[in-house]
């Protein structure tokens, strides 16, 4: 049996030799595809052991919001420097994210996971032997106690096989990070739907921190509850409010998701004008949920979870447009960029300019408890305004999405290594490409 048959039929077949059979994989070169298969069990402990991660993630986060009211009467501390510990504490945990994506997309993704969560929970575990003061220092990086052993469970799959029905590409050319991000910078749908993400963000971190206190000064408005003048203030609204944003966001997460599903049966473009719809439909919600607080809490609160079910609906879809986009050899850079630049001009700043304006605000009004609830409540109200330019984004990456998922599948089915490399690199093809 020849050697260019024994490639035709990939790594399954084997010939007999004189010395006994011969593994295909011997022979063929190293640019041939690979077959590559995941037990399903493997597949739901790898999606339960992200999502636990992710969760434990996002609580950190949120930290600093869930007592914030202590921490500025403990501290004697305005809103603007409130805000700006929330600033400080993402600035920081961004400052890796560069890093990981590059080591994503050239290493092992799961050696990758398994070092940044060891230094995670590192962190978090030192934090507990430190005095207040240089635990902040230790938050920077992270600080919870992640079971990162847990990461060594997912699998490392091959990248692109799932494009390519169980077929792993190997021996692909490699490209610098520079030519990856000018790859991106390129693609539009990429940066259109980015700059959504960066709006999502931006008004997710206003809501996560400063929301609870902004409902329990609500609360206080009605008369329902004594101010604060000293710690701990006791509050309800903390908790309602993770309450309510656990359950808007895992039925908003799976409503997104399936509505995606199916709508792009009949529509192309399905998951950037989901994404659209959602943020236009959400601004007006989160505009009535600030307007009516003063007025009437239940009504307030009822719009506040429509705006938070809306803003959920996206954060399935809008990773399934990244992936669509993007060719598998950089999709860890093409994350990790949009992570940064998502969280240093979202969340990183929205807490601060909040608490900014807020305290702008106050400093020309009567020193009353009434003046202070507003200022906070017009300091949101550029959050509905943000939400509003974000869905604009994703109608813009509509546009240009159908085009740039034909350029990826193409270098993701990968026919050729130099249309590969052109794809990546942004170079035209040269006469010399086949």
């Amino acid at each position: 049996m020849s050697v260019e048959f024994r490639q035709s039929e990939g790594l399954h077949s084997q010939s007999p030799g004189p010395d006994g059979p011969s593994r295909a994989a011997d022979t063929d070169s190293p640019s041939m595809p690979a077959p590559w298969s995941l037990p399903r069990w493997r597949a739901y402990v790898a999606a339960a052991v992200l999502c636990y991660i992710n969760l434990l993630n996002y609580m950190n986060w949120f930290i600093i919001a869930g007592v914030l009211l202590d921490v500025q009467k403990f501290f004697h501390i305005s809103d603007s420097n409130a805000g700006l510990l929330q600033t400080v504490f993402i600035s920081f945990l961004l400052l890796s994210a560069p890093v990981f994506g590059y080591l994503g997309d050239r290493h092992s993704r799961k050696a990758t996971l398994s070092f940044g969560i060891l230094l995670w929970s590192g962190a978090g575990l030192s934090s507990s032997f430190i005095s207040p003061r240089w635990s902040g220092l230790c938050a920077g990086v992270g600080c919870d106690r992640a079971d990162w052993e847990l990461a060594l469970g997912p699998p490392n799959p091959p990248r692109g096989a799932a494009e390519k029905q169980g077929v792993a590409t190997t021996g692909d050319p490699r490209s610098s990070w520079c030519e990856d991000v000018r790859y991106l910078w390129r693609n539009w749908s990429f940066v259109w739907s980015t700059l959504g993400v960066t709006a999502m963000a931006f008004v997710t971190g206003a809501l996560g921190f400063w929301a609870p206190k902004f409902l329990f000064e609500a609360r206080v408005v009605h008369g329902l509850l004594l101010p604060c003048f000293r710690e701990p203030c006791n509050s309800p609204d903390s908790l309602i409010f993770g309450a309510l944003t656990v359950v808007t966001g895992i039925i908003g997460v799976i409503l997104g998701a399936e509505t995606s599903r199916r709508y792009k049966k009949i529509n192309p473009q399905a998951e950037p004008l989901i994404c659209a719809a959602s943020l236009l439909a959400a601004a007006p919600c989160l505009y009535l949920a600030l307007i009516l607080a003063p007025t009437t809490l239940l009504a307030s609160y009822v719009f506040l979870a429509l705006g938070e079910l809306l803003l959920s609906c996206n954060w399935a879809v809008v990773a399934d447009i990244l992936l669509s986009v993007v060719v598998p050899r950089c999709r860890a850079t093409a994350e990790a960029l949009q992570i940064t630049v998502g969280h240093i001009l979202g969340d990183a700043g929205s807490p601060y300019l909040t608490g900014l304006i807020s305290s702008a605000l106050r400093a020309g009004r009567p020193d009353t408890y009434l003046q202070r609830f507003l200022s906070l409540q017009q300091s949101f109200l550029c959050c509905a305004f943000i939400i509003a330019l974000g869905g604009g984004c994703f109608l813009l990456t509509a546009l240009y999405l159908e085009r740039d998922q034909a350029q990826a599948q193409k270098s993701g089915t990968g026919i050729f290594e130099s249309e590969n490399q052109r794809l990546i690199s942004g170079r035209g093809a040269s006469p010399e490409d086949p």
